[in-house]
């Protein structure tokens, strides 16, 4: 116990003493975690629209004016040439076409049916879909004929009422930031002591390797954990993100999932020969735990194929659980496998770094 003592005392004072993991500590993540929820927004607007108008009738200027009333919507161009219209969207100055033929009104009164054209950019694939349901929603509301319903139905938000994307982000940003941080803090720590030469010092000390890899994990274990405080605190002050759930629940997972990630960090670094080499690796995780983890694309819209390698990724399951969590107040029955699955990945990644340390004396 002595001996892990002395470690952690060095790698807390080695901290402490470098500006630039002081930085990585406390700016950054910070920073990212007020800046990422305000940019990811799931709701598209200013889709801007250009209308070809055949009808020329005041029902037709009149819906017209009604869309660009929305607040999802910018008209672009207002005339009767498709071609002029065609161009802006090669252009990218238009994202959507709405034709409306000669004598639309006519008919839509007369028949009680009428037909428009929709014609989409759809280079982007999720604004094209999103932007074509809002226009068809506004449509049909405009066009609605009043009838006596026959059922009526009523929808209830629940465990986010208003529909506000931040609370539904912050929690798997957080995880994210958290994640980012532990693997490599981790990942270049051990490759560090390689590269200054510290590290044939420490070879030839009697500490053995699994108190040198807790020696290690320890110290960024407690600053991830005030990193993910800061966050949680972040979250309620700036978007009123309160935890619905247990916060010691939340903590005790969170510590175990920390543990994991470091471990990771950690085996990456035992393995490592270079900062960069270690700095790449982990890019290369990251992409594809930050991809597949579900915080932007829902895994169940994955292929079946990419849905079983993400029960594989430690990130999926700490984001699972933020949301469960925070949003929905779940407790222990409800995450009982997520812990039980990060235990056993903490456990594998740990072990593998305490048997890749190649300790010479």
């Amino acid at each position: 116990m002595r001996r892990l003592l002395f470690v952690l005392q060095k790698e807390f004072r080695q901290i402490f003493r470098d500006p630039i993991i002081m930085a990585l500590i406390t700016i950054m993540p910070v920073g990212q975690l007020i800046l990422l929820p305000l940019a990811a927004d799931y709701e598209v607007r200013n889709i801007y629209l250009a209308v070809v108008d055949h009808d020329q009738s005041v029902e037709s200027r009149s819906f017209v004016e009604q869309i660009a009333a929305s607040n999802y919507f910018r008209l672009v161009d207002y005339g009767t040439s498709y071609d002029e219209a065609m161009h802006l969207i090669e252009r990218n100055d238009a994202d959507i076409i709405l034709e409306i033929p000669s004598g639309f009104d006519r008919d839509r009164v007369r028949t009680g049916s009428a037909s428009l054209l929709l014609a989409v950019n759809a280079v982007n694939g999720v604004k094209a879909n999103l932007g074509a349901s809002y226009l068809q929603r506004v449509i049909m509301e405009h066009y609605a004929q009043p009838r006596s319903p026959v059922i009526e139905l009523r929808s209830q938000n629940r465990f986010n009422v208003h529909l506000d994307y931040r609370r539904y982000m912050v929690p798997g940003i957080l995880a994210m930031l958290v994640s980012m941080v532990a693997i490599y803090w981790a990942a270049l720590n051990i490759v560090r002591e390689i590269e200054v030469g510290t590290i044939e010092q420490i070879n030839v000390t009697p500490i053995a390797k699994w108190q040198f890899i807790l020696g290690k994990l320890i110290p960024f274990l407690a600053l991830a954990l005030f990193f993910f405080t800061v966050g949680l605190i972040l979250g309620w002050a700036l978007y009123d993100i309160v935890p619905a759930g247990s916060l010691p629940l939340l903590y005790l997972f969170a510590v175990i999932y920390i543990s994991s990630a470091l471990g990771l960090g950690l085996l990456i670094s035992t393995l490592a020969k270079t900062q960069q080499q270690a700095m790449f690796v982990s890019f290369f995780f990251m992409l594809i735990f930050i991809m597949m983890s579900g915080l932007f694309t829902p895994i169940e819209s994955m292929p079946r194929w990419a849905q079983i390698v993400t029960l594989f990724n430690p990130v999926r399951y700490l984001i699972d659980v933020m949301r469960l969590v925070v949003l929905k107040g779940s407790g222990l029955a409800e995450v009982s496998t997520h812990l039980i699955v990060i235990t056993v990945m903490a456990l594998i990644t740990n072990t593998a770094a305490v048997i890749s340390y190649r300790k010479t004396s």
